[in-house]
């Protein structure tokens, strides 16, 4: 299991919005978390629909962090890209198990576990814990 390069390079703006902590253009946040100036702006599109990032237009536009980075957390910049953490599409409820029959499934039980676990784990981590 592995979160996509897109996650990846969310994490990597937000971060870089963090540190900056004010307005940046698309393409010098592009420029310095070496993401391309296209890809950055689908991110910051999706970003920006999650309020997790502020955007502004005209010449003093650019993007800045919607809030403080110890109110935001791995967990919710892996959600606007990824959706919600399952370790199994059986724990989905848009999509469900596929096992009718089986009235208790104890894997099901067992994903659901780890994957709280995971969940939890990565709404403990800020962005503020992050930035270097």
């Amino acid at each position: 299991m592995h979160i996509t390069l897109e996650t990846d390079y969310a994490i990597r703006i937000m971060l870089y919005l963090a540190k900056m902590d004010q307005r940046v253009d698309a393409k010098k946040i592009s420029e310095e978390t070496d993401v391309t100036l296209r890809f950055a702006l689908k991110i910051l599109r999706k970003l920006v629909a999650e309020d997790l990032v502020k955007s502004f237009k005209g010449i003093k536009g650019g993007y800045e962090i919607a809030r403080n980075s110890k109110q935001i957390s791995l967990y919710d910049v892996v959600c606007v890209i990824e959706g919600d953490c399952y370790l199994s599409r059986c724990l989905d409820t848009a999509v469900g198990c596929n096992r009718q029959k089986v009235k208790v499934c104890k894997v099901k039980k067992e994903f659901g576990r780890i994957s709280k676990m995971l969940k939890d784990e990565l709404s403990m981590v800020t962005l503020d814990t992050l930035i270097c």
